[in-house]
């Protein structure tokens, strides 16, 4: 690998777009305070504009008005060296979750977490992409998933249709839903299959599972590899289209529901001929239209913590908290809940990052901050496999007695089904 291949890469990420966010900024400096890495360390390194350095170095130098003339007389900025990506794949891969909360507070509307996921590409061309996120991104492309293995799927399918005892039929063509799940959802939170099958049959909903494109976290999109997310996405779309569904229903998984529903038919060059929801807005379509039906209450004092992707860039605000109030008696809010809420520190691809553990667990501080103002909370509800994993680690390494819930779960569970509200889930070891 060489510099010229990343500089070419991220010359090739320039388009008006990104060189407008690059000709606005004023380098206030108030991205900084938004961001859970600076706010733990304090070190302006950890500032999220500085991390755009790297693709505006490249765009002074060879694509900004009168770049060759500034050239020519010596004021451009010297081309980046590999000393230069090396020192940048830290910052661009370990200390950004893409979360954009940076973005929600700059005065001039620069989209800082989509010029740093731009800036990975330049990374990728290097050669520089941390080995865990790479391996993960291999294995997708490879094997279906980062972490399933062939015929994992159809065993947990298989075990969840029997303990609930609803059928649960694999690659059914001519029904309205296919359904993908995140890696994290079929290894560590399973539960979620078995909680789809009883939800959806009470509202009569026709759904199914591909076995060969059941997989919705998009690895090469996080990692900021053009072709490995457009292959990653074209997968899910070939299976849709194949099954002929008119609904792809999203998971609790932040950047699938980005990468398929926003920036999908941009990767395909086409539109989709299915339309993209968020598990958690056909949940709430349901309920809306009496077509899922709860009894009773959870009484615990429970808390949402909205995961940046779906709330802050997905829009997925009002669904969760609609949902959480037909089955709770005690729901409190965080401060910058909705919109402002603090990541999780383990998005974007960090948490498949080990090099990055050490950072991302003290970024947890934050959030810990959040939940402890409200004092004696009981649960922590969340709708992301990826969020739940971080912050179960995370409120282990802090020795905080505290279960986390995914919420498609917790519907479930009060479904009114004219029997007893199933035994709440246990916590269980994490898997290898």
């Amino acid at each position: 690998m060489s510099a010229q291949k990343a500089i070419d890469a991220l010359a090739g990420q320039i388009d008006s777009t990104v060189a407008s966010y690059l000709e606005a900024c004023i380098h206030c400096g108030q991205c900084a305070e938004a961001c859970h890495f600076y706010q733990v360390t304090g070190d302006p390194k950890y500032t999220p504009t500085y991390k755009m350095r790297p693709i505006d170095r490249v765009y002074r130098r060879d694509k900004a008005p009168f770049s060759g003339l500034m050239k020519a007389i010596g004021l451009a900025p010297d081309e980046l060296t590999m000393q230069d990506l090396e020192d940048w794949s830290e910052l661009l891969y370990d200390t950004c979750t893409l979360c954009g909360r940076c973005t929600l507070v700059c005065p001039m509307g620069i989209d800082i977490a989509t010029v740093v996921r731009k800036s990975r590409a330049g990374l990728v061309a290097a050669g520089m992409v941390p080995e865990g996120l790479l391996a993960a991104a291999e294995r997708a492309v490879e094997q279906g998933s980062p972490l399933i293995k062939p015929g994992v799927l159809e065993k947990v399918v298989a075990k969840q249709s029997a303990e609930v005892g609803i059928p649960i039929e694999l690659d059914k063509k001519g029904v309205d839903y296919l359904v993908i799940l995140s890696a994290m959802e079929i290894l560590n939170f399973y539960e979620v299959i078995g909680a789809l099958a009883k939800i959806f049959k009470q509202a009569g909903i026709s759904w199914t599972i591909s076995t060969t494109a059941f997989e919705a976290t998009n690895i090469g999109y996080q990692m900021g590899s053009p072709d490995i997310a457009r292959t990653l996405v074209q997968r899910i779309v070939d299976s849709a289209e194949e099954l002929g569904v008119k609904y792809v229903i999203s998971p609790e998984c932040g950047h699938a529901y980005t990468a398929l529903n926003w920036d999908g038919p941009n990767m395909t060059g086409k539109r989709h001929s299915f339309k993209v929801i968020h598990i958690l807005e056909l949940l709430e379509q349901l309920r809306r239209d009496g077509r899922v039906k709860t009894k009773g209450l959870d009484g615990r004092r429970i808390t949402y913590h909205d995961p940046c992707q779906i709330s802050r860039r997905g829009g997925v605000i009002d669904e969760p908290r609609s949902l959480i109030d037909q089955i709770s008696s005690n729901f409190v809010e965080m401060r910058n809940h909705g919109a402002a809420n603090i990541c999780c520190g383990g998005g974007g691809g960090v948490s498949s990052n080990p090099r990055a553990e050490g950072l991302r667990i003290k970024a947890f501080a934050c959030k810990k901050e959040q939940i402890d103002e409200l004092g004696g909370v009981e649960a922590l509800v969340t709708s992301c496999a990826n969020c739940r994993n971080v912050l179960e680690e995370a409120i282990d390494e802090f020795e905080m007695d505290l279960p986390v819930v995914g919420l498609t779960e917790l519907v479930a569970m009060y479904l009114d089904e004219g029997e007893k509200k199933p035994a709440a889930r246990k916590r269980r070891k994490k898997a290898a």
